[in-house]
């Protein structure tokens, strides 16, 4: 009897499925349109698409992860309504007063108007009780006043709120009681506190990260209760931070999903490139409506607890990803000034592009590409014919605006569209210390790969490497993904006065919180592995260094140990260190713990040489000097191109989900694992 793991990725255009045979490793892959009034039935399409090619029916299935951009989008889309928060008397302001920092630096402040708070002031209530920074209690929690705050929510209808004391980081005890007190008063309330959602200081961050999920939650368990009903069986939910959970997990704690999608694609990319020997690359996933890049280092994503959705900070640990308003949807238009702008508004899914036939009236980075010759006149195959002609009078129409030619006005909007994506690469190389040279990039999604020639001359890169069903890696990287979730305690302590005992204490209480999350995934005991780590500073610092802290017995030579690590990462990051000043002693300040529950990873087969086809022609235009030239360039399908085989420029390849346009002075080779590796020539 055969069995397969589903994953299924919706995105904002289209919604990618792959099935893995857990007998043979057999891939099957399959897309099909999003549907964004309700992303669960464009799930449910591509599962049912899937099963309906011959591999049976959902009884075969073992498995399906989900990686989904409902918490994403409606945080992007500003749709925070009826939000309240409860916060220790006396800090009211706290949202308000923020951090000093300002987009793009001070020279901005002039101008720079803060935006509205998540919570509005007239929904922002306070209870009197007071913690010291070491959990020691200065003043009993006010019960009588949180009654009357649950009440006054509760006559005001709102119903998704969230709690965060001072220093409840140190001790939950008084969000504990207050939770107990909606619960009791407004049960009809979702309430997210921060000693749950986020157990770190500082109290801004761990504030609106507590506020976004307490946001999100009613959107998601609507969502994950509407596609538990349509499957009946037990599903999961790829997370922020690398790993997965059970659907019926993450429903309590929502805002670990908030880069489901993107964190599978960099996954995904991670396995596909290191099997074929590139342990460190930068990864392109280039959708409809974004572009999301991402570091790998030694065949791991980089992780960041400093990220942001949309205008908010989420404090919690995810793969380190940069979005650009880049896709193929990505609109064209003339700016006041008169000069083509290209992005951040999409015409995602519905109407879509031009090209597209469903009512669109604005020119994407799609139809630049169809009116170019660089994507076949249809798409998935032909299942989604595009209409060339729209898309050319889209291009005619906004040249003769620009008083340019229609191939000028064409490649201009790719031309932008590549050095947006090229900016989001820099940020985060360039930005984070590192040579963007040093890296070959891994481009994929269904448009990731359209640009990649482009990219390799504008950052001077080595070589890109597009996989095979590029249209379906973060679906794919779903399968590849542990259980994870991750645990962590503020422990703000000198390293001169720094006590083992009470570091063995948190970790062992960290471990045992991840132990029994694993339980209830279904992981017996021995498979357990519980991945400790430490963020540290020089006292006098703002922010800390995270660092890997060995396993096994707390004592000097661990102490010592995680000290070397830390003072070694220091270096590398900033130039710079203290290991052997006095004056600067280290300070410990999170520790946090890992629980890994590890899958079987899905194995990339070694591809077979195929029969050679004559490739078809059609007219291509590249850039080029003046006005570019257009070309009768062979066409060639994918599937029959063989490992060593070799396609000079000008080209195109094309397969089911993505197309990839070789220019002219370009080749792209085919590796024994069926990737194109995309180079320079030399003439």
């Amino acid at each position: 009897m055969r069995s397969f793991r589903i994953g299924v990725d919706t995105g904002g255009t289209f919604t990618d499925v792959v099935a893995v045979d857990e007998s043979t490793g057999e891939i099957v892959t399959t897309k099909t349109p999003s549907t964004p009034a309700n992303p669960a039935d464009g799930f449910m399409a591509g599962i049912e698409k899937i099963l309906g090619g011959g591999l049976g029916d959902l009884s075969d299935v073992t498995g399906i992860v989900h990686g989904t951009t409902v918490a994403t989008n409606q945080l992007l889309e500003d749709r925070i309504a009826d939000l309240g928060f409860v916060t220790t008397e006396g800090f009211e302001f706290i949202l308000e007063i923020a951090r000093q920092s300002v987009p793009d630096g001070y020279g901005n402040s002039y101008f720079w108007v803060k935006p509205p708070r998540i919570v509005p002031v007239h929904r922002v209530k306070t209870v009197g009780g007071r913690l010291d920074h070491l959990g020691a209690e200065v003043r009993p929690f006010d019960e009588a006043a949180a009654v009357q705050v649950a009440r006054w929510f509760k006559e005001q209808g709102i119903t998704a709120i969230g709690v965060c004391f001072l220093h409840a980081y140190a001790n939950p005890d008084h969000e504990l009681r207050m939770l107990e007190v909606l619960e009791r008063e407004h049960p009809e309330a979702v309430v997210s506190i921060s000693s749950e959602v986020l157990r770190e200081y500082r109290e801004y961050e761990r504030s609106v990260t507590t506020l976004v999920d307490a946001a999100v939650k009613p959107t998601m368990r609507r969502y994950i209760a509407n596609l538990a009903d349509r499957l009946h069986r037990p599903f999961s939910v790829m997370k922020s931070n690398g790993g997965v959970l059970s659907a019926a997990e993450v429903v309590h704690q929502p805002i670990t999903t908030v880069l489901s999608g993107p964190a599978a694609g960099a996954l995904g990319a991670a396995l596909v490139a290191s099997t074929a020997g590139h342990p460190s690359v930068i990864t392109l996933d280039g959708g409809g409506t974004s572009t999301d890049v991402a570091v790998v280092i030694d065949g791991e994503p980089s992780l960041t607890t400093e990220g942001t959705i949309g205008r908010y900070p989420c404090k919690i640990p995810m793969i380190d990803i940069v979005t650009v308003g880049a896709g193929g949807g990505s609109i064209a238009w003339v700016s006041p000034e008169g000069t083509l702008k290209v992005g951040p508004k999409s015409a995602g899914a519905d109407p879509g592009p031009l090209c597209y036939g469903k009512g669109g009236t604005d020119v994407t980075v799609t139809d630049a590409h169809v009116f170019l010759g660089r994507v076949p006149p249809h798409l998935l195959g032909g299942e989604i014919p595009l209409d060339a002609q729209a898309a050319k009078e889209g291009i005619v129409s906004l040249a003769g605006k620009l008083g340019l030619s229609p191939e000028r006005c064409a490649t201009g909007i790719l031309e932008i569209s590549a050095f947006n994506q090229s900016n989001a690469i820099r940020q985060i190389t360039v930005k984070r210390g590192l040579d963007v040279r040093d890296f070959p990039l891994v481009a994929f999604g269904g448009s990731g790969p359209l640009l990649a020639c482009r990219l390799i001359d504008v950052l001077g890169l080595t070589s890109v490497i597009v996989p095979p069903d590029p249209g379906n890696v973060s679906a794919f990287g779903l399968l590849t993904v542990d259980v994870k979730n991750d645990y962590v305690r503020t422990h703000v302590a000198r390293d001169s006065a720094l006590s083992l005992s009470k570091v063995h204490a948190v970790y062992e209480e960290l471990e045992v919180q991840a132990a029994d999350a694993l339980d209830r995934e279904g992981f017996p005991a021995e498979r357990h592995v519980h991945a400790r780590s430490a963020d540290l500073r020089y006292y006098g610092q703002a922010y800390e260094v995270r660092v890997a802290a060995p396993a096994g017995r707390i004592d000097e030579g661990w102490r010592a140990e995680v000290l070397d690590r830390f003072h070694l990462a220091h270096e590398r990051l900033y130039g710079y260190g203290y290991r052997d000043d006095p004056r600067h002693d280290v300070e410990w300040v999170n520790l946090r713990v890992s629980g890994i529950g590890p899958i079987t990873r899905p194995a990339i087969a070694v591809r077979d040489a195929v029969p050679p086809r004559d490739p078809v022609h059609r007219d291509v235009h590249y850039e080029g000097p003046g006005e570019g030239q257009w070309w009768h360039a062979p066409v060639h399908r994918r599937a029959d191109l063989s490992p060593g085989d070799r396609i000079t420029g000008p080209a195109v390849i094309e397969e089911y989900g993505s197309t990839v346009p070789v220019h002219p002075f370009f080749t792209a080779e085919v590796d024994r694992h069926g990737n194109l590796v995309i180079t320079r020539g030399t003439s």
